[in-house]
């Protein structure tokens, strides 16, 4: 079949589910990535004498390239196809993850992740702006997006998992050589089977202010928070960096405003259901990101788990997210109005963490831990299910690779956000009591015990702030998003060009 292959308007493809396979692989190993690294970090320095100063690069390296790109990526997916750029993006991030694995020294390491970053940039946006093409009918749509959501949510725990098993058992390495296979069947299995409809392609000039701008700014906002979280919010280029972020950013929509062919196009995001889609998903993964970081902490270094006993900890939020996603989200989808989805989803993903805001030394692990994963996972899958559907609902074709790209930039900077924000919070919070109670102890294990709880104590007062960021999410979610329920049938688009977007109670996807 050539690269070029497409199919006639208004007709599904009948290789569409087949699509969805290789599709949800890409997805699940670039969801995998970011977690899986995390349990080789330690290993990993250890034999390439990274010093602790610099470990975060094998982290931020990839976040940059990463958040800063997306914008970018998706739309070169619009202008060149999103087919193309998608096995492009599979076969530059498995050459990448082979130099990650065969790396005999941190600058090689570095220049690994920040090369994975940008083909992950290529690849994120592709993988959801095909789903977004391709699948037009109301409960096929709830269908494909329900796997995508699940793998989207769940992925990253499910790192853990094969993260300490490669650990433990082989090496290091194989975190970064376990991509090879994924990218390799997922783009020859891409290459054979997708097939994009008909003019989906944005072939307007590339916005070069825009992609300067908003790659640069994104640059900013990503490094701000990292260095915040190991440098302090009062560090002068943590500040500088904010400040940079923030001229760049409103510069770029004062150029996306003004040009004749934008980057972004502001109807993408100005929408009121995308926008608060992007806003409330953005809050929820701060929230996420900060827990998946505070239990592992909890589970390996307070209660002793190995990484491969801390990976099958997560199991029950992983379920739980598949469980709501695939069951709860799909078959209610085309039933009910996404904001009823959406809102309540992520209270009871808050209520599972106000659960784990009892966290103490001792705490039962089937009593606390358990219960509030699985509430956590339930709540966060029923939510993202039609929050990933939404986000390209209503979206002219020739956007859909930027507003896909919207997508994870929102989750990529709600990460970056929720690791430093949350983890500055539990910082301090530890210190306090650490520094309260320490008096008290006069022995060494009586010291240890303190700093123990200190440490718990952290984690618990970050987790109530990751509650009223929950809350938030499901507030906005609830007054910004007013479409109505998806319709039971095929639909097509508006007219090609006129940017505006009736508030339709069916998914329009332009052809």
């Amino acid at each position: 079949m050539s690269e070029t292959a497409v199919k006639a308007p208004g007709v599904p493809d009948a290789g569409r589910w087949k699509a969805l396979v290789f599709i949800a692989l890409a997805q699940l190993m670039v969801v995998l990535d970011a977690t899986i690294v995390n349990i080789a970090l330690p290993s990993a320095q250890q034999d390439l004498g990274i010093s602790d100063g610099n470990r975060q690069w094998v982290v931020t390296a990839y976040a940059l390239a990463f958040g800063g790109l997306l914008l970018f990526g998706g739309r070169i997916a619009d202008l060149w196809g999103r087919k193309r750029t998608f096995v492009t993006g599979l076969a530059g991030f498995a050459v990448a993850s082979a130099l990650g694995g065969a790396a005999t020294n941190e600058a090689m390491m570095f220049g690994s992740r920040a090369l994975q970053g940008v083909f992950g940039a290529l690849l994120a946006p592709a993988a959801l702006s095909l789903l977004a093409v391709m699948f037009t009918d109301a409960k096929e749509r709830a269908k494909a997006f329900g796997i995508y959501g699940a793998i989207a949510g769940g992925g990253g725990a499910v790192g853990l998992i094969l993260g300490g098993f490669l650990t433990e058992y082989l090496n290091w390495r194989w975190t970064f050589f376990v991509n090879i296979p994924f990218a390799i069947v997922a783009a020859a299995g891409a290459y054979l089977v997708i097939r994009e409809p008909q003019g989906g392609r944005n072939r307007s000039p590339l916005d070069i202010p825009g992609v300067i701008l908003s790659t640069l700014g994104l640059v900013s906002l990503v490094y701000g928070f990292t260095r915040a979280e190991s440098n302090g919010w009062s560090d002068a280029l943590t500040v500088g960096m904010f400040v940079a972020a923030a001229v760049l950013l409103l510069a770029f929509v004062i150029v996306e405003s003004r040009v004749k062919a934008p980057l972004l196009p502001l109807r993408v995001i100005t929408e009121r259901n995308r926008g608060g889609i992007y806003l409330s998903l953005g809050l929820a993964i701060i929230a996420m990101f900060g827990l998946f970081l505070f239990l592992t902490y909890y589970l390996q270094v307070v209660k002793g788990y190995t990484p491969v006993k801390t990976g099958f900890a997560f199991l029950p939020m992983i379920a739980g997210m598949i469980t709501g996603s695939t069951q709860i989200g799909t078959r209610l989808m085309t039933r009910v109005a996404p904001r009823l989805l959406m809102g309540p989803g992520f209270l009871v993903a808050a209520v599972g963490m106000l659960l784990l805001t009892q966290l103490e030394i001792n705490t039962s692990y089937a009593g606390v831990l358990l219960p509030g994963m699985l509430l956590l996972g339930l709540g966060m899958g029923t939510a993202f299910m039609p929050a990933m559907s939404m986000a390209t609902m209503g979206v002219e074709a020739r956007d859909a690779g930027v507003a896909s790209a919207m997508v994870n930039t929102s989750q990529q900077v709600g990460g970056a956000i929720g690791t430093a924000l949350l983890n500055t919070i539990a910082a301090s919070a530890t210190t306090s009591y650490v520094v309260d109670h320490i008096g008290g102890a006069t022995s060494r294990s009586q010291q240890q015990l303190v700093q123990l709880e200190g440490q718990v104590q952290g984690y618990t007062s970050a987790i109530w702030f990751a509650v009223g960021i929950l809350v938030a999410a499901a507030v906005i979610a609830l007054t910004f998003i007013n479409a109505g329920r998806p319709g039971g049938t095929t639909v097509t688009g508006s007219a090609a060009g006129d940017g505006v977007e009736d508030e339709l109670p069916v998914p329009v996807v332009a052809h």
